[in-house]
């Protein structure tokens, strides 16, 4: 595994959709194209987050029904009709392989080919509720939060009620403290140490069928978060609950969906990676000054953090930045360490985000520039940028009175057996200049080739004059260079 792997998200249902559509017939997991697979590994992919694979039941698809209208649903599927709505990817009742997509052995057989290719699996555990049907809802309420008939009547959407085997039950939809109840989950009790056990080896069986998972909003079992949320005193549980998936696969990868500044906390329990959504903010905000900040984290949280400009639960970058202010975000995401996290739709420009209750997404034209653009981009990535030793850079008055330093964010990348890297991103709406001092050693009294990895351009410096002053940088507007550094 390479230290700063890249990962691609693509949700199950709807790539089977696509491909079951262009096949003529149904098609399960392991009867996705060569094609689509080979176009993964070719443009570098380490891992592929495959989206709800779990069996859902007909409970989740009437809840999502109830949740939206129409309108709502056409807003990401124009031609949209009620047989497309299927239910959340996150209501799930089982961790099976769906029906729909072919069971347990076609995912295996998918996961051999995509072992084939070098691309590991990752899958969803979501952690902090199941579906309203689930099994447990009628064979052990006890498992959930319980609420009463005034609990109901106050809040209708964070709580419902349930026929279970020991007769009627108000219970609790999943939720964090800041929203209202997601209507198609029911809330597991953490505080029932029955149901921390039943969690863990739910773990552990996932860890027997891939190479890593996602887990979503994994700060939720935080036990001062549950507090927080339900007034409910629980043990921890992701410590153990890694340590008892990693028994099972040593190798086993988890990464954390998470947010409200939790990310080192969790790292702390054993995620090999979390969101960054830090990050992420200050680059759809246009904060030069705050990314650079948070870039000055020790080197292991950044290592730990997933880079991402969109996924299933944010906007499409394409339909959010415009194209020059898009491309200068991903040069600043993807070329710092850490876990690149590319969204399926991304590399093509799409702009209408997916539905993930929906079967199927939206038919958009590919934006030809930005395609292109992601294509340099991944084919640098594939290379030096994966290995050796990344680094902040200081950056200078390019003369006095002149500030716009500070819209610079420059980084090099540089280790054994790998080629020196600077890449350098004016992330301002403005033109703006500085020198940057490169902290490369070995350039007194030769001549260094800039070659713009990302460009065209190639150019002649002298090296003793950047070891003295620095390499001056006049960028228009939201503009970067990924230079490879050579000496003559």
């Amino acid at each position: 595994m390479r230290t700063n792997p890249s990962l691609y998200q693509i949700d199950a249902r709807s790539w089977l959709y696509r491909c079951s559509e262009a096949a003529g017939r149904q098609l399960h997991l392991d009867e996705i194209p060569d094609l689509d697979l080979d176009r993964l590994r070719d443009r570098g992919f380490d891992w592929i987050w495959l989206l709800g694979v779990w069996q859902t039941c007909a409970a989740a698809a009437a809840a999502s029904r109830k949740m939206a209208d129409e309108q709502h649903y056409r807003q990401s599927l124009p031609d949209f009709s009620d047989e497309d709505i299927t239910g959340s990817r996150f209501a799930v009742c089982s961790y099976d392989v769906h029906v729909d997509f072919g069971g347990p052995e076609a995912l295996r057989k998918l996961r051999e080919r995509l072992r084939a290719r070098g691309i590991c699996l990752m899958l969803d555990f979501v952690p902090n509720h199941t579906a309203v049907d689930h099994e447990w809802v009628h064979g052990h309420p006890d498992f959930y939060v319980s609420g009463n008939a005034s609990d109901l009547a106050r809040k209708p959407s964070d709580y419902f009620e349930a026929q279970t085997n020991s007769g009627r039950k108000i219970l609790a939809h999943g939720r964090d403290p800041y929203f209202p109840g997601w209507i198609d989950t029911a809330q597991l009790n953490y505080g029932n140490p029955a149901v921390q056990s039943m969690m863990k080896k739910g773990l552990q069986r996932v860890a027997a069928l891939c190479d890593g998972v996602r887990c979503d909003m994994a700060m939720l079992l935080l036990p001062d978060v549950f507090q927080k949320t339900w007034g409910i005193e629980i043990q921890p549980f992701w410590s153990d609950a890694i340590a008892g998936a990693r028994q099972v696969n040593p190798k086993f990868v988890l990464m954390a969906e998470v947010y409200w500044n939790r990310e080192r906390q969790l790292q702390e329990l054993g995620f090999d990676y979390t969101y960054d959504k830090n990050l992420y903010d200050d680059l759809i905000q246009g904060q030069a000054d705050a990314a650079r900040d948070h870039l000055t984290g020790d080197i292991v949280y950044q290592h730990k953090s997933a880079r991402f400009l969109e996924n299933h639960d944010e906007k499409r970058v394409a339909a959010v930045l415009p194209r020059a202010m898009h491309e200068a975000a991903a040069i600043v995401s993807y070329f710092v360490p850490g876990l690149r996290f590319f969204h399926d739709g991304q590399l093509e420009g799409y702009r209408i985000k997916p539905n993930i209750h929906l079967r199927r997404q939206a038919i958009e034209p590919v934006d030809a520039d930005i395609a292109q653009f992601y294509s340099r981009l991944l084919d640098c990535l594939k290379g030096d940028f994966a290995q050796g030793g990344w680094s902040l850079l200081e950056t200078l008055p390019a003369w006095d009175g002149n500030p716009t330093q500070h819209n610079f964010l420059c980084f090099a990348w540089a280790g054994e057996g790998c080629p020196r890297h600077l890449i350098a991103v004016n992330f301002a709406p403005c033109q703006s200049q500085c020198y940057v001092k490169l902290p490369f050693e070995t350039l007194d009294g030769k001549a260094v080739a800039l070659r713009d990895e990302m460009g065209a351009e190639t150019y002649m410096r002298d090296g003793t004059e950047l070891n003295s002053r620095g390499l001056y940088l006049d960028l228009p507007p939201w503009r970067y260079n990924v230079f490879e550094i050579q000496t003559k």
